[in-house]
């Protein structure tokens, strides 16, 4: 018979904050976090300073999920995996549990570009620009710098429409189809 070994409170302080901050945003108070994750005070200071370190460590394990979900066609030709981003982007924006992008949710939430879990956002987004950008300079992008940049604001702004609107945002495909045939990509 094989046990199921319940995670370390480091890693339920984790899951914790990443659903709650996700859901209900970053102000949820210490108490509720540590009562979600089932951890004391004590044991969540033990392992992080403050719960801001546990929202930039947070967002630091999130980044490569998030990019994994959204990187669903790795193989495919570039132009196709831009279009893919944005596809599964319109998947997850169906799903009643969807409230954006918890990185920019967070930085927007913050009001503050010098917090460090604003600065682990940006470093989420730039990954995101830079995955946007490469794939445009592999496609021959007249200007590959530009289109990761207007690629990462369609994203960002399909993402919000989806959250303020609810459901996803089919129109953002087709706007970027027009940016990638503007770029010759």
């Amino acid at each position: 018979m094989t046990s199921t070994t319940r995670p370390k409170p480091r890693e339920r302080l984790l899951a914790a904050a990443e659903e709650l901050f996700y859901s209900e945003g970053v102000h949820v108070g210490v108490d509720r976090l540590c009562e979600a994750a089932q951890v004391s005070k004590r044991s969540m200071y033990q392992h992080f300073g403050s719960k801001d370190e546990i929202l930039v460590e947070m967002l630091r394990s999130r980044a490569p999920q998030v990019m994994a979900g959204l990187d669903v066609a790795p193989d495919a030709a570039p132009r196709e995996r831009i279009l893919a981003v944005f596809d599964a982007l319109h998947e997850q924006a169906q799903a009643p549990g969807f409230h954006g992008c918890p990185f920019v949710s967070v930085a927007t939430e913050l009001k503050d570009r010098d917090h460090p879990a604003s600065v682990a956002a940006l470093g989420y987004k730039l990954e995101l620009n830079a995955f946007f950008e490469e794939q445009a300079r592999l496609a021959g992008a007249t200007d590959p710098v530009s289109l990761g940049v207007q690629l990462t604001m369609m994203f960002d702004g399909a993402s919000a429409y989806s959250v303020v609107r609810g459901g996803g945002s089919p129109a953002a495909r087709s706007a970027v189809v027009a940016l990638l045939d503007a770029q010759g990509v």
